[in-house]
C-alpha cells in the first residue's frame, strides 16, 4: 500500500476538500484526486461523499480514517526515534506551554539552557492545558507543560513541582489572615476568573467541594487583565503560584479548604508512543530542578492593610 495515498487521506478527511489538501501536501488537486480514487479502488471502498464543495467521510471512511492515522503515526515514530539516535544533543525541541507559564517560569530559564545547550533550538507554542494533549498526539510538539496534567494513558507525565490556588486583590484590601483565605470566606468578594486554564478547572471543583458559589465579574483568558482589574480593586483575581505578580500592587492569599491549600501539580508530559531525543530528557531534567529553585513564583502576603474592597 503507497503510504502516500494514507497520507492524502488522512489530510482531506482533516481539511475537508481537496483544493485545502492540495495547498497542504503542495500536489495538484488532479494528482489527489487520483490518489484518493486510486485507494478506493485498492480498498474496494468509498471513502468520501460530496456535500457541496467538501468531502464527507462515509461511514467505512470515518472506520478506517482512525486506522490510517495510527498507521503514520507509528511511521513517524520510527523516524522520530532514528532521528534521535543520529543527532545526540543537538537539534530543534517543539514546548508547549500557557502563556503564564512562558512568562513566569521560561522567560528566565531558557537563557540558562541556552548556556548548557546552544546547539538545541527550542521553539514554544503557546498552548493551555486541555489543547497539549492533541497536539502531543499529532506529533506536533515534543513536550507540553501543564498544571494539573491528568493520568492521560497516552502520555508520560513527569511531575515538576505543586502549584497553589491563590487570591490577588489590590493592596489595601484585607484578604484573609497570615496570607490564607478560605473558600467559603472568598466566594463574597466578586471574582475575577480565568477562562481555559487548569487552575479555574481546579478552583470550581473545590467550590463544588466546599457547596459555594463563587460570584464572578469576570471571565477572561489573559492574566494581565484579571491582575489589573485586581489592583484597581475591582475583584479578586483567581490565579496559579506560578503566575508572576510582583510587577502589581496586589495583595495575595493562599485559598483553602478543610484546612488544606487548594493545590495541584505542574509537569511535563509527551507521548509515550513518540521516543524523545536525548536533548529533549535532558531539557526536563534541567527544567525540573530550575523550577525547584524558583518555586512558587508568587508567594503570599503576610502582612494585613485596611481594607478598601469589601466582601458582598
Amino acid at each position: 500500500m503507497d503510504l502516500r495515498r494514507l497520507k492524502t487521506f488522512v489530510t482531506i478527511a482533516e481539511l475537508g476538500t481537496v483544493s485545502k489538501a492540495a495547498v497542504h501536501l503542495r500536489i495538484g488537486q488532479p494528482a489527489l484526486s487520483r490518489q484518493i480514487s486510486d485507494l478506493q479502488q485498492e480498498l474496494e471502498l468509498r471513502l468520501f461523499d460530496r456535500v457541496g464543495r467538501r468531502l464527507v467521510l462515509t461511514a467505512q471512511g470515518e472506520q478506517l480514517l482512525v486506522d490510517c492515522r495510527r498507521v503514520l503515526i507509528d511511521l513517524n515514530s520510527v523516524h522520530e526515534r532514528a532521528a534521535a539516535l543520529r543527532r545526540g544533543d543537538s537539534g530543534r525541541l517543539k514546548v508547549l506551554a500557557p502563556p503564564h507559564t512562558i512568562e513566569s517560569v521560561l522567560s528566565g530559564f531558557l537563557p540558562r539552557y541556552a548556556e548548557s545547550f546552544p546547539q538545541v533550538h527550542v521553539e514554544l507554542t503557546e498552548a493551555l492545558g486541555p489543547e497539549q494533549p492533541a497536539l502531543l498526539e499529532r506529533g506536533e510538539a515534543h513536550v507540553g507543560i501543564r498544571i494539573d496534567p491528568g493520568d492521560d494513558p497516552r502520555l508520560e507525565t513527569r511531575v515538576l513541582q505543586s502549584a497553589d490556588v491563590l487570591a490577588v486583590s489590590a493592596a489595601t484590601v484585607e484578604l484573609g489572615k497570615s496570607g490564607v483565605i478560605t473558600i467559603e470566606r472568598l466566594i463574597s468578594y466578586p471574582l475575577l476568573l480565568p477562562s481555559g486554564y487548569s487552575v479555574r478547572r481546579l478552583f470550581e471543583a473545590a467550590c463544588r467541594l466546599a457547596k459555594v458559589h463563587p460570584k464572578v465579574m469576570l471571565e477572561s483568558r489573559a492574566s494581565h487583565t484579571l491582575l489589573t482589574l485586581a489592583e484597581a480593586g475591582q475583584g479578586v483575581a483567581i490565579v496559579p503560584s506560578l503566575q508572576r505578580t510582583d510587577r502589581y500592587k496586589v495583595r495575595v492569599a493562599r485559598i483553602t479548604h478543610g484546612g488544606k491549600p487548594i493545590r495541584e501539580r505542574v509537569a511535563v508530559q509527551w507521548d509515550r508512543r513518540r521516543p524523545l531525543p536525548p536533548y529533549a530528557l535532558t531539557f526536563c531534567e534541567h527544567l525540573a530542578r530550575y523550577m525547584h529553585t524558583v518555586f512558587p513564583v508568587t508567594k503570599p502576603t503576610k502582612t494585613n492593610r485596611s481594607v478598601g474592597l469589601r466582601a458582598r
